[in-house]
């Protein structure tokens, strides 16, 4: 392995003068610890970063493990390794908000769960499901691929919070493209839900969609019913 100059050393430099002095090839470094042949750890930590694209290090939350080991000097350990590292930078993000969180606010919602999926490469529809005390009981994933009315139906939306004694629920998913407009397809998706809703008693409160950084209340937007 070709040797790096003492004074570019990541472990060196971060006891000297700490973490945030660091580059992001020189963090990815220290996490994965050894370069491969013929490469030094810098070296395989930028070049991760070249094949992240041009968002950089935030290019890395659409690696998924079968991606990474498919990068020369990437094996399974090194791959897992950088996985946790990306999924325990998801749960600080969503824990730093949590205490905080208000679920009849579109705002804070979308700050609490963007991190679970604006780096999603593919869509996911999450439900949210509220208690009469306006409390969250839990959540799960209804999908993941595309999401419309076609292939989503209100029955099984809705099959979990009644299971859940749920007296509200809320929709929430990701554009991968980053742009959080609704579809005519979340539009349909949405009065369905919210019709069926009103029927068997479980209140849609809103259905949010998740950009890259950015977000879409469709009651903020008029499209659900206020209050």
């Amino acid at each position: 392995m070709k040797k790096i100059p003492d004074m570019e050393r990541p472990y060196e430099k971060f006891l000297k003068s700490g973490a945030a002095i660091l580059t992001d090839a020189e963090l990815l470094a220290i996490v994965l610890r050894t370069g491969s042949r013929g490469e030094n750890v810098i070296e395989l930590a930028k070049r991760i970063l070249y094949h992240s694209g041009e968002d950089g290090i935030l290019g890395l939350h659409r690696f998924s493990m079968e991606q990474l080991v498919k990068i020369r000097g990437i094996g399974k350990v090194k791959a897992m390794q950088l996985i946790c590292i990306l999924e325990l930078s998801k749960r600080l993000s969503k824990a730093s908000v949590s205490e905080a969180v208000s679920f009849t606010s579109p705002s804070s919602i979308a700050e609490y769960y963007k991190e679970d999926l604006r780096h999603e490469s593919q869509e996911i529809m999450k439900l949210i499901m509220i208690n009469s005390k306006g409390k969250l009981i839990g959540e799960y994933v209804v999908s993941k691929g595309t999401v419309n009315a076609s292939i989503i139906t209100p029955r099984e939306i809705f099959i979990e919070a009644l299971h859940r004694q749920a007296v509200a629920v809320i929709a929430l998913h990701n554009h991968p493209s980053g742009d959080p407009a609704p579809s005519e397809e979340d539009i349909l998706l949405t009065r369905r839900v919210e019709e069926a809703g009103s029927i068997i008693g479980v209140k849609l409160l809103d259905h949010i969609i998740i950009g890259n950084n950015c977000y879409v209340s469709l009651r903020e937007e008029g499209i659900l019913e206020k209050g």
